[in-house]
């Protein structure tokens, strides 16, 4: 399988396109917008949430690999001031882990983690017996698919090379499992 191409197949002609994208998308988890909320009732039923939710199928899902729910915040949170990381030294966090990837994968052509093969991802993406044993625990209790295990490497791999950590240690795969955890929470009802 080639990265970065799609295949259309039609009776009289296939074409091959170029296609490589980053698909950021959110969505809300019922028609009104409150299903799981803490602090407002869902005015939705199970039917109305049943349907909204599976406008994007499982096999979608599962080919996105970073989820995140992000809760309503509260008006006096808003008002207060905390110190946070300036824009600027993310930028450089960003910059200087791109450029370890860039480095590490220079022969292979490739300039991300996300494009890592699965002989890559072997290579690239080992785990501990503490790491495998996290991963085997977050596949057993949740069900991940195979495709999801590759995409929990990759992101663990690109949360240690935020870190500046050669090896990818139980906190990076932990955080990364934690990426995936609304495909089980919403879709695997």
């Amino acid at each position: 399988m080639k990265i970065g191409i799609i295949n259309i197949n039609r009776v009289n002609a296939s074409f091959t396109y170029p296609c490589n994208f980053m698909l950021v998308c959110s969505m809300n988890p019922c028609p009104c917008g409150y299903y799981g909320a803490k602090d407002k009732n869902c005015t939705c039923s199970d039917k109305q949430i049943s349907a909204y939710i599976n406008k994007i199928s499982g096999p979608l899902l599962d080919r996105i690999d970073i989820h995140v729910e992000v809760e309503a915040v509260e008006y006096g949170k808003l008002e207060k001031i905390e110190e946070e990381e300036a824009s600027e030294e993310i930028r450089k966090r960003v910059n200087k882990a791109r450029k370890l990837g860039r480095d590490r994968y220079k022969k292979y052509g490739i300039y991300s983690n996300s494009e890592l093969t699965p002989e890559l991802t072997k290579k690239y993406c080992k785990l501990g017996e503490k790491e495998k044993r996290v991963l085997k625990e977050a596949f057993d209790k949740m069900g991940f698919s195979a495709r999801a295990y590759g995409r929990i490497l990759k992101v663990a791999r690109t949360i240690a090379d935020l870190d500046e950590k050669e090896n990818i240690e139980f906190k990076h795969i932990a955080e990364a499992i934690k990426y995936r955890d609304l495909d089980r929470k919403y879709w695997g009802n």
